[in-house]
């Protein structure tokens, strides 16, 4: 087997893939028709098969397509790596990094974290997306995201990984209220109780309501809010209870008539951790962000070990 693909070819094809359609496919490639179909036939020949079905309605991929389409986005978006890795080379590290991470790294981590990395690098741009671990995991996975902040024990093993932080879900309630004065609590008991939530699109949203629909029952906040400092202001209020990062409650705590309750649930306690598809492919940008929130936690962690 021959096969001759150029890096036009592969555009091309990817973006007849994208679009199901050969016409609007060489359209977005900026290639006539009868050029683009052209160019697919030669690629069919060299690979001894077909890599589309036509029909009335379009195209959609054989096997075979299948597996071109998966190489040929994985070498465009390397060719972009290189592209900004080359762009204005010795200026200093610039381009733009796509970061998808859960709720809990977002609002207590994360503004930290980056303010400092971002007044080193004023050239970098960061698309920081809410996610949930899962879907961060397929998203680095895919190469929809440069780098993942994920929690729980969603599989790794195939990323470059490396310690961000510990947290944990707690409960938090009025001192009036009768689980004030628990030990700890299992999640699926708090359920009888009105809840104050973040919005139903965040992803602590969507994971609460997800453990509750494996042990049977329903998750639905009897209200939502934007923040977890406005959930302590419902709870103080008397609103309702509500689950929180433990860092947040702790947090708030202070300044406010709360009381925080354990949750039991061995999902409550939670290690967070950055990860990359590969370090050494990502872009110098992402590399240096990756590369600076792992530095970031294990200094943290040696101080922890030094004493207070």
């Amino acid at each position: 087997m021959n096969l001759h693909f150029d890096l036009f070819d592969l555009k091309l094809f990817t973006c007849v893939a994208q679009a199901r359609s050969l016409t609007r496919g060489a359209e977005k490639a900026c290639i006539s028709l009868a050029a683009a179909s052209t160019r697919i036939k030669q690629m069919e020949e060299d690979v001894g098969g077909k890599l589309l079905y036509r029909n009335a309605q379009g195209v959609s991929l054989t096997a075979a397509g299948q597996a071109l389409l998966y190489h040929a986005k994985r070498v465009m978006q390397q060719m972009e790596h290189l592209r900004l890795d080359m762009q204005d080379f010795g200026k200093g590290i610039r381009g733009h990094v796509r970061v998808f991470a859960n709720t809990t790294s977002i609002t207590e981590y994360l503004p930290e974290k980056l303010a400092g990395f971002l007044t080193r690098y004023p050239a970098v741009q960061v698309d920081l997306r809410e996610y949930l671990s899962e879907e961060i995991a397929r998203a680095v996975a895919d190469g929809g995201a440069d780098i993942g902040i994920l929690a729980g024990d969603v599989p790794t093993g195939d990323f470059d990984a490396r310690p961000f932080g510990r947290n944990q879900l707690v409960l938090a309630v009025t001192a009036a209220h009768r689980l004030a004065r628990a030990q700890a609590v299992p999640f699926i008991d708090t359920l009888e109780e009105q809840h104050v939530g973040l919005r139903h699109g965040s992803a602590i949203h969507r994971f609460l309501r997800r453990k509750a629909e494996l042990a049977g029952r329903d998750y639905n906040p009897r209200i939502q809010v934007g923040s977890f400092e406005a959930i302590c202001l419902m709870i103080e209020a008397g609103v309702g209870v509500g689950v929180l990062p433990a860092s947040s409650a702790r947090r708030h705590a202070h300044s406010m008539r709360i009381v925080i309750v354990p949750l039991t649930d061995a999902w409550a306690e939670r290690e967070l951790k950055i990860v990359a598809r590969d370090r050494q492919q990502l872009p110098a940008c992402a590399r240096a962000l990756f590369d600076d929130l792992a530095q970031q936690d294990a200094s943290r962690n040696a101080r922890r070990e030094d004493g207070p």
